[in-house]
This record gives C-alpha cells, sequence and structure tokens, in this order.
C-alpha cells in the first residue's frame, strides 16, 4: 500500500519535561480521509504543525509520500496544503487577493494566480464575494477561504486543523460539501483533527483517537464502534455506594459496569432486555437517579472505554441530526 503520511514514534517534549506528544505513530493511506481525534490540548495540532513542517519533533519521523519533513522540508510543502485552525487571511484584502498572495508565494505567475484565485473562489461558493473584503465575511466564509488558500498547489496530501471549528450547522456541513468533491474528483488525500467526534464519526475512512499525547486506539469509526458491542445505559446516581457495582455486573446481560465521574455506565446486550432489572437492584439501594440514557455505542463511548474518562469536547445533538440528513443525501 503507498503511504502518503508515515508517522513513527513521534516525541514533543517541551522545556520542564511537559510532554505535548509522547510515541505517536499512524500511517495514512492515499485517498482516504483520516480523523485524529481528542479533546482540546491532546496533541492534535502538534502532531499538524509538525506534519506541515511548522514545528520540528523532539524525536521520531515524519515522511510525506516518502519525503523526510525533518531532512527535505521544502519538497513537502509544495505537495502538501494546509488550513491552520487559526485563521490566516488578511482582513484588509479581498477574498481574491488573498488566494492570488497564496498562489504568488508558490510561484505561479500572476496570470496562473489569478486563474487559480477564480477557479478555486468559484469552488468554494466565493465566486460572487471574490471582490469583497475578508473583514465582511461570515465564519463560514472565511473558513471556505482558508480551504481554497490552502489548495493553491494542488496538494497531495491537504491538511485540516479543526476545519470547522466555530461555525455553524448548515455551514459546516456545506464546507464538508466542498471537501468531499475535493475528495472525489481529484483523489485527494485529507488528513484532518477535529474534537467533533460526530463529525468524525460519518466523515471519515479511518480515526485515531488522541489523549495525552498518545494514540490509544485507532481504525475505521464503524470497528471501533463495533469493539465495544451492545448498548450502553449511562445513569446519574445521587450517591455512589462501594457494593452497588457488583449488583449490577450480577444481571444477566449486563456486560460491564464502570464509574465514570460519578455516572454508572453500564454495557448490556440489550437494553430493553436488561432495563427492568437493573432498575430493580437501583430501587434496592440508596441513591436516588437523576438521569438514564440509552445509546448505542459511539465514538465518545469509544474514548470512555479506552480513557477512563468523559470526553469534554461533545458535539450538539442537533449537528447529529444534520448530519444523518447530510449523509443520506450524499
Amino acid at each position: 500500500m503507498l503511504w502518503v503520511v508515515e508517522v513513527e514514534d513521534l516525541y514533543k517534549v517541551y522545556p520542564g519535561d511537559i510532554r505535548a506528544l509522547n510515541g505517536v505513530s499512524f500511517r495514512v493511506s492515499r485517498g482516504e480521509i483520516y480523523s485524529i481525534l481528542g479533546p482540546n490540548g491532546a496533541g492534535k495540532t502538534t502532531t499538524m504543525k509538525i506534519i506541515a513542517t511548522l514545528l520540528k519533533p523532539t524525536s521520531g519521523s515524519v515522511r510525506v509520500s516518502g519525503i523526510d519533513v525533518a531532512s527535505n522540508p521544502s519538497s513537502v510543502r509544495r505537495i502538501i496544503g494546509y488550513v491552520p485552525q487559526d485563521l490566516s487571511a488578511d482582513d484588509e484584502l479581498t477574498g481574491f487577493e488573498n488566494v492570488v498572495l497564496q498562489a504568488r508565494l508558490y510561484g505561479l505567475s500572476k496570470g496562473d494566480a489569478a486563474r487559480k484565485a477564480k477557479e478555486l473562489l468559484e469552488m468554494v461558493g466565493l465566486g460572487d464575494a471574490a471582490n469583497r473584503l475578508v473583514r465582511s465575511y461570515s465564519g463560514g466564509m472565511r473558513r471556505r477561504l482558508e480551504l481554497a488558500m490552502g489548495l493553491v498547489n494542488d496538494p497531495e496530501l491537504l491538511i485540516l486543523d479543526e476545519p470547522t471549528l466555530g461555525l455553524d450547522v448548515q455551514s459546516r456541513l456545506a464546507l464538508w460539501d466542498y471537501i468531499y468533491r475535493l475528495k472525489r474528483e481529484g483523489n485527494l488525500t485529507i488528513l484532518m483533527t477535529t474534537h467533533y467526534m460526530d463529525e468524525a464519526d460519518r466523515l471519515s475512512d479511518r480515526v485515531a483517537i488522541i489523549d495525552r499525547g498518545r494514540i490509544v486506539i485507532e481504525g475505521p469509526p464503524n470497528n471501533l464502534k463495533s469493539r465495544i458491542g451492545g448498548d450502553i445505559i449511562m445513569i446519574k446516581i445521587s450517591s455512589v455506594s462501594g457494593d452497588i457495582a457488583g449488583k449490577i455486573a450480577s444481571v444477566e446481560g449486563v456486560l460491564g459496569v464502570d464509574l465514570v465521574e460519578g455516572n454508572l455506565r453500564i454495557k448490556v446486550r440489550s437494553a430493553e432486555q436488561a432495563m427492568a432489572k437493573l432498575l430493580g437492584v437501583l430501587g434496592s439501594i440508596n441513591g436516588q437517579i437523576e438521569g438514564i440514557s440509552i445509546t448505542k455505542p459511539t465514538l465518545d463511548q469509544v474514548f470512555i472505554e479506552y480513557t477512563g474518562r468523559m470526553f469534554r469536547d461533545e458535539e450538539p445533538g442537533d449537528f447529529r441530526r444534520q448530519m444523518m440528513v447530510w449523509r443520506r443525501r450524499r
């Protein structure tokens, strides 16, 4: 298999023995969307900056299309597009001028840069706003402009660091329409970071979950969720006695019980079959039940399974519903 990205045993340690990355390894194949998921501060942006040649690792190696980023960064920059988390476009220039400037930095002639800018702005739906100052753009328009700027060199690899951060639901769906169009038409390889689990679940070919500078698990989203199996019952209870986990574990159909930040997380073969018996057990102990939720396994649950704690940057439910509609439309 031809790997577009190869990351091997990557470490980044700052003064004071602050470990941003602690042995990260993964590979990305040509034409896939590979997402690195994790909460803020997990090491996502550090990883992206190293791959994009913007930050040097403490140790380890990174290759893009076989080119080592440490020994030949200029060659790597010619074949990647990088869309950073922080917006980089100049507010005092028009959208067209920003893309032309970026293209000129990659060595395109004035005429070729203008043609490329027009093509890309039309592609991301900014053709009508090309001659407006960027300061007048909405958040969604700015993100689309950043995407256009990241594509001026026709990259083999597009690196997207939190590409939909701060966007409303409709703007995020629109942005992903453009990205999928690129993937379909150009066999583009996309490496992205996000803390939106639902987004990554529905958009990615493979995902890696990173926590505290380590990748704890990776694979196709459905495969990761299938490792958990069954249904997940989350019960919030006012007080938890020491023997409650043992009592629940003895209920027929219960596969496992964890206490996660004051919530009982119960894995069962079937929530419908187990619920009545579980409520019977819970009714016999001290403590008031404050809430019950039942879900199929999600990437949030995968995160809990492999880290033992809750994922803090959860995605609002309205985006989950919108994403289901978006996927059907594709």
